[in-house]
């Protein structure tokens, strides 16, 4: 048996102290395989280092996220992509737009958004996906893009169950289960028992969002076991059934 991260930022200052050990941990805990998400043109030197280090446990993927998208989007976008070899990336991410801490540049996250989906396309490549307080925005979006091409992640899904539908419907998303599943009040347990199993992806979001009964502190890839535990338990299957179920959809959105 083993489990994959599909979302986790490894890379960051969180994880400077005692990274050994937590690869450690999450190999001992059956992770083969962990994702990692982009936030913007400062973060990705360290991202690639990590990947240069350890090229079988982590996998790259490049974007510019929501909350990085300021005044100056355009040339933070430029220096990120510009000469940019995306075949080195097995993903655009993450992408999307935030409206929980600030609307201010609501208007240029959707620009970047969109021009990032396009993108993706462009390359053959998935998207993994940021959407908090901004499905309708994110639905306006995507309506817009979605064909055979656009595949890919709602990251930290945390919506309704016509949400979740409106997602399903487009054909090539999985959505993305993360540590708020084991929360007792986080709601997700009501939501997927109305979703197959066949269309979630198992995440961290390290080193935040940590599961139940580490939550509050650092969250680690290791813990991806604890979120794998409860979505068995909502399923009615067993921990093996769904590690493999899951490492099956999350390998059918990053490498075909």
């Amino acid at each position: 048996m083993f489990l994959i991260d599909t979302h986790a930022h490894i890379y960051l200052e969180d994880f400077a102290d005692d990274l050994d050990q937590v690869i450690s941990r999450a190999k001992l805990a059956g992770v083969d395989r962990i994702y990692l998400p982009n936030i913007d043109e400062k973060t990705l030197p360290d991202l690639n280092a990590l990947v240069s280090k350890h090229p079988s446990l982590f996998k790259p993927m490049i974007g510019l996220h929501p909350t990085s998208v300021k005044d100056n989007y355009r040339e933070v976008f430029n220096e990120l992509f510009d000469g940019t070899d995306l075949t080195s990336y097995c993903a655009i991410g993450e992408i999307g737009i935030d409206l929980y801490w600030d609307k201010t540049h609501v208007r240029e996250q959707t620009e970047i958004f969109e021009r990032q989906i396009e993108m993706a396309k462009d390359n053959h490549l998935p998207v993994v996906i940021h959407a908090r307080d901004s499905f309708k925005e994110i639905f306006e979006v995507v309506d817009r893009q979605n064909n055979s091409e656009l595949t890919g992640i709602f990251h930290c899904f945390t919506g309704t169950i016509d949400d979740a539908r409106h997602i399903l419907k487009y054909g090539g998303f999985k959505l993305g289960i993360g540590g708020i599943v084991t929360f007792k009040n986080g709601g997700l347990d009501k939501i997927l028992t109305d979703i197959d199993p066949e269309n979630i992806v198992l995440e961290t979001d390290a080193p935040y969002l940590a599961p139940t009964p580490n939550r509050g502190k650092r969250n680690e890839s290791a813990y991806i076991r604890d979120v794998a535990i409860r979505v068995a338990e909502i399923y009615g299957k067993s921990l093996e059934e769904i590690s493999a179920i899951t490492t099956e959809n999350a390998l059918k959105i990053f490498e075909g």
